[in-house]
């Protein structure tokens, strides 16, 4: 096949392309211009979009001797990613924009243009597991890394999509992936991890929103507001910013008075058009049941009421639950409780190892 081999820099998509050359693909591999400065973003290894990644990228793909250029989708990953981030987080939500870059940059941007230029699939480095179910379609499993797992990051790809992707490491275990690079003589061997959100440069996410989310702005919010007592309704005192806060957060609170019991508060509600943060005991974050949207289905969709599990965090765990189909999405009734659980987080639905879909969380339950 002639496949496009996205190529971040890192160790994970250097193997990625490697393996995908040596199975006998055309492979060319590309590197996502994320930032028109890239210097705003990540510097050094914490990141996936600077120069230095870039140069990374290049020279994995002159090592293993395949074609490499730089596409520009820096202004649909602003589109995209960053101002639907900062629109999730006005709206008092918590989004995961690793999901949305998955779904509108890496798989739907990139795919559409490859397949236009007459590439048959993407290879990425992402860890997951791809099979051809009983029924012809094409099945998206966990990897055997279950500490490296990305596919609840990938529960946003259709079938269509599924269908023209290519995941080479879902079957090896992270150190072994170190390892292969290093024998295949790919200085990016050792190069740690990426993490954080990529197009925060100091890891502040609080502070950055805070420059974005101005009075002035699209997406003003009150640059103040209080924090109430749940129970109680007193107000305990003043924040700084709702964006400062997402559900289930403890910390940073700085509202003084311990609580009549003596237990700490947890964020449990924000409210972005008063500006109100509600506190509360950590007893009153169980959720039992999530309104969820946007649904999005890596094969046939449940028309019935079906039992399976799902998970609600990047490297979360999983929870026993019953999925209901509706008009806008589906309903989740959670067997096992969750906890600290924010409107703007994904559900991924599993049927075993199986991504069955995913959605928006939209509303939660106690």
């Amino acid at each position: 096949m002639k496949v496009l081999a996205a190529m971040s820099g890192g160790v994970d998509s250097a193997v990625a392309a490697a393996r995908a050359a040596e199975a006998g693909h055309d492979v060319t591999g590309i590197h996502l211009a994320l930032s028109r400065n890239p210097k705003s973003y990540r510097t050094g290894a914490r990141g996936c979009c600077t120069i230095e990644d870039s140069n990374d990228a290049r020279r994995a793909a002159d090592l293993i001797g395949i074609p490499f250029y730089v596409w520009d989708m820096s202004e649909r990953f602003h589109e995209d990613v960053v101002e639907d981030f900062l629109a999730e987080y006005a709206g008092g939500r918590t989004p995961n924009p690793c999901l949305r870059c998955n779904e509108k940059i890496k798989f739907a941007a990139v795919l559409d243009r490859g397949l236009a230029l007459g590439f048959d699939a993407v290879v990425t480095g992402h860890y997951a597991q791809l099979r051809t179910g009983t029924d012809g379609l094409i099945e998206m499993h966990r990897a055997v890394d279950m500490g490296k797992d990305q596919s609840y990051v990938l529960g946003v790809l259709t079938q269509e999509q599924l269908a023209h992707s290519l995941f080479p490491l879902g079957d090896t275990a992270k150190p072994e992936i170190r390892a292969e690079a290093e024998r295949r003589g790919l200085q990016v061997a050792a190069k740690p991890d990426s993490h954080d959100i990529c197009f925060i440069s100091d890891g502040d996410t609080g502070g950055w929103l805070g420059e974005k989310l101005d009075s002035s702005g699209p997406n003003a919010v009150l640059s103040s507001g209080p924090i109430v007592d749940g129970e109680s309704g007193e107000v305990l005192g003043e924040h700084e910013g709702s964006w400062r806060f997402t559900i289930g957060q403890r910390k940073g609170l700085r509202i003084g008075t311990p609580a009549a019991d003596g237990k700490p508060r947890f964020v449990l509600d924000i409210e972005p058009v008063s500006g109100t943060v509600t506190v509360g005991p950590r007893e009153a974050l169980a959720v039992s049941g999530l309104t969820c949207i946007r649904p999005l289905w890596c094969g046939t969709a449940p028309t019935v009421p079906t039992e399976c599990t799902v998970q609600l965090r990047a490297h979360g765990e999983e929870h026993r639950a019953v999925v209901i189909p509706s008009e806008t999405g589906f309903d989740v009734t959670l067997l096992d409780p969750a906890s600290g659980i924010a409107p703007g987080q994904a559900c991924v639905i599993y049927d075993g190892s199986r991504v069955v879909g995913s959605g928006t969380i939209a509303a939660t339950s106690r």
